[in-house]
Order: C-alpha cells, then sequence, then structure tokens
C-alpha cells in the first residue's frame, strides 16, 4: 500500500511583477496560512517578498 503524502506543492511567486517564481513544499496540516517569504529576483538583482500560489 503506499503511503498518502502529507506534503502539497506550491509555487512562490515575486510580486515585483517579473514573472519569477520559486517551487518548494509544504506541510498540509502543519501550515494553514500562506507563505509570504522575502527570497532574492535574479532578474532584477534585489531581495523581493514571494507570495505562495498554488501550481494549477
Amino acid at each position: 500500500m503506499k503511503k498518502k503524502k502529507n506534503r502539497k506543492i506550491i509555487k512562490l511567486v515575486s510580486t515585483s511583477g517579473s514573472k519569477h517564481f520559486y517551487t518548494t513544499t509544504k506541510s498540509k496540516k502543519l501550515n494553514l496560512k500562506k507563505l509570504n517569504l522575502k527570497k532574492f529576483d535574479p532578474k532584477i538583482k534585489k531581495h523581493i517578498k514571494y507570495i505562495e500560489e498554488n501550481i494549477k
């Protein structure tokens, strides 16, 4: 029997409008709020806020 996955794949999208994104996973049970992380955007060469979106 295959184990059920407890992690969800999400996409972190840049708020700068450069259309750059990161993909990562997060726990389905523990993290109910949307992630807001400050990460590096290589297209504009600055640290920018990234907001969580679902992968379609």
